[in-house]
């Protein structure tokens, strides 16, 4: 009887990328994957460290599955990711029942170790300081989403060349390492051909794509149009940006590509330039709200989320003021809000005397949250009575007897079933709206292509 796994990911649309190739590298080992931890022999954690409450999860795991390997002996425990390449040894050190630890740059090595742990019968820690070759860095062919068959998301760059204060990503993904843009292009017309409709392009600065290939303008204008220009492909979305590197040649491909979706997520992390200096995100909120003005002056419809940081170290209430100011101004569709969490490591950490009370920054992130929430449900209330072209996920997670799907701008739209299957593009007419969702009826098939044009608005300079 096979082995079976199960994998459990922390963190954003990267690790669940890499999750996915952890899981069919484990299928190719001959492994069944099961959906309850309790039924399985091989359980793998794939980790974040962007965040304290990520780290505090994954212990918290972790001492749930001691007591499970107390149960089950033969049971074995891998972790993986971004905490796991940051902490390495350390990791054994707190968890002993941890079987393996892999990094970022060796995802694909994770049953090769699985199986040396268990011939060694010893932990085995390998973390690289860099990837081994682009296959390591690149995950291909895995990258079809197994519960949204009609989506895929595919990696177009790794790591990070910026020095954020707060962020460890850097130092856990490396610098910035582009793919060929023909071997993008080539993937992506291979997951047209199977009947993937939608795709987003991933990295950790998808704006900065192709710096480190080419000393020409920045490629990522061009790949866009390249992606879009492949038959089959309906959807194009991408994440995540840098509001410092958003191009007026980015925002005239976003214009004029029809598949490109209208859905920016532009993190602005503060409103305060003295924060924003301190963070080292190299733009002010003036800048920022700038480029904001140029897409959405080009691009019609758009809808723009965010990223924003309550209690950056040295944090005053005249700095929060000004960050609901420029929310308030921007107008965000919808927003990640975080209370700032010190990671080893970074600048941020080491400024202790500065922290802000914890009670401050959660009456800030409070008073943040209303904001947000009520721009959200003002967004949503205008889309109340248009038609929207809506990609068909499946049943909703909250109500079965309900189906869910997306707009192009990226808004969760639940609606009766009315026949839809998963994968269909229908014609969706929105009936109420919440802050966080829609409420629509089908009203017949989407718009085809050929009935959906861009077009070209005069980008400003900036």
């Amino acid at each position: 009887m096979a082995r079976k796994f199960f994998v459990r990911t922390f963190g954003c649309q990267m690790n669940e990328h890499d999750s996915r190739r952890i899981a069919a590298d484990l299928v190719s080992a001959g492994l069944e994957p099961v959906d309850d931890v309790e039924l399985a022999d091989v359980v793998v954690l794939n980790t974040c460290c962007i965040r304290e409450n990520a780290d505090n999860k994954l212990f918290g795991h972790l001492g749930q599955l001691k007591s499970l390997r107390e149960r089950r002996p033969e049971l074995q425990i891998a972790v993986g990711g971004c905490l796991a390449q940051r902490e390495g040894e350390q990791l054994l050190r707190r968890a002993p029942q941890v079987d393996v630890v892999f990094g970022t740059h060796n995802v694909g090595r994770a049953p090769a170790l699985l199986e040396q742990a268990a011939t060694a019968r010893a932990p085995v820690v390998e973390v690289l300081a860099a990837p081994l070759d682009d296959g390591d860095a690149f995950a291909t062919a895995l990258t079809v989403r197994d519960d949204l068959p009609h989506s895929a998301w595919v990696t177009i760059q790794v790591g990070c060349d910026n020095s954020c204060a707060f962020c460890t990503v850097p130092a856990v993904r490396g610098p910035e390492r582009s793919r060929p843009p023909g071997e993008i292009v080539a993937e992506v017309e291979r997951l047209a051909a199977a009947g993937t409709v939608e795709v987003t392009l991933l990295g950790q600065n998808v704006n900065s794509y192709g710096r480190d290939l080419t000393r020409r303008r920045p490629l990522f204008a061009d790949l866009l149009r390249e992606v879009g220009a492949i038959e089959g492909i309906r959807r194009i979305r991408f994440t995540s940006p840098h509001p410092k590197d958003l191009r007026p040649e980015t925002i005239a491909a976003m214009a004029e590509t029809p598949a490109v979706c209208e859905q920016l997520h532009l993190p602005l992390q503060s409103g305060s330039d003295r924060v924003l200096k301190a963070m080292r995100r190299g733009y002010t909120s003036a800048r920022y709200l700038e480029r904001l003005a140029a897409a959405r002056d080009a691009i019609g419809d758009l809808a723009v989320t965010t990223d924003l940081i309550v209690g950056f170290p040295g944090e005053t209430e005249e700095d929060f003021e000004q960050t609901l100011e420029v929310v308030a101004e921007a107008g965000f569709d919808s927003a990640y809000t975080f209370e700032f969490s010190p990671r080893p490591g970074t600048r941020a950490a080491s400024m202790v005397d500065r922290f802000v009370p914890k009670q401050i920054v959660a009456d800030r992130f409070s008073r943040l949250a209303a904001v947000v929430e009520r721009s959200a449900l003002d967004r949503h209330r205008g889309r109340v009575g248009r038609v929207e072209e809506v990609l068909v996920d499946g049943r909703s997670k909250k109500d079965p007897a309900m189906m869910s799907g997306r707009t192009r701008q990226g808004k969760l739209v639940h609606f009766a079933p009315s026949g839809t299957a998963p994968g269909e593009l229908v014609g969706v007419a929105v009936t109420g709206a919440g802050p966080h969702h829609l409420l629509g009826e089908v009203r017949g098939p989407a718009l085809s292509d050929a009935g959906r044009t861009k077009t070209r608005i005069p980008v400003r300079a900036g």
